[in-house]
């Protein structure tokens, strides 16, 4: 996954602010499951696609490009971290997370990891970018106090990219 970091390229959709705004019955639902008309889009490389034109804007998620700005619906949040990996250690380490939409991102500064809590537990997110989070799924949560600064302490620490970063 190393090797993938930041080497997606994006559309510019942060740049774009078409005239043209509209809705569109597209809906993410909290599994990470993309809907068409209440039908489920069965192809990978087509809900791909859509993720790298999403744009969160005053809590509502965008598809957009340069004629066209369509609003969708999200559940919770637009991805799922579905795998991790780490390598170094303490102030050296670096976390990856792979989404379910094939983003690879390092925990760091502009990516970092949160915790809100439920009634239901822990609900880990990890910044993607641009606002749009991906929530970190339970085993893969889980993996991560294999790479936590001391297993021993409270709260439970992890470093990654010479940030640190509180993760109970």
């Amino acid at each position: 996954m190393l090797k993938q970091v930041g080497s997606a390229s994006l559309p510019p959709v942060e740049s774009w602010h078409p005239e043209r705004e509209g809705q569109i019955d597209i809906r993410i639902r909290s599994d990470g499951t993309w809907l068409h008309d209440g039908t489920v889009i069965r192809r990978k490389a087509i809900a791909r696609i859509f993720s790298t034109i999403l744009r969160l804007e005053e809590n509502a998620y965008y598809l957009v490009t340069p004629v066209e700005k369509l609003k969708i619906q999200v559940d919770d949040v637009p991805f799922l971290a579905v795998d991790m990996e780490a390598s170094g250690t303490g102030k050296e380490q670096r976390v990856l997370f792979k989404t379910n939409m094939d983003d690879v991102v390092l925990l760091d500064g502009d990516h970092t990891i949160t915790i809100e809590r439920t009634s239901s537990g822990p609900r880990p997110y990890v910044e993607v970018r641009d606002g749009l989070r991906a929530r970190v799924l339970s085993d893969v949560f889980y993996r991560l106090a294999d790479f936590v600064e001391d297993p021993e302490a409270d709260p439970l620490n992890l470093w990654s990219a010479g940030c640190r970063f509180q993760v109970s």
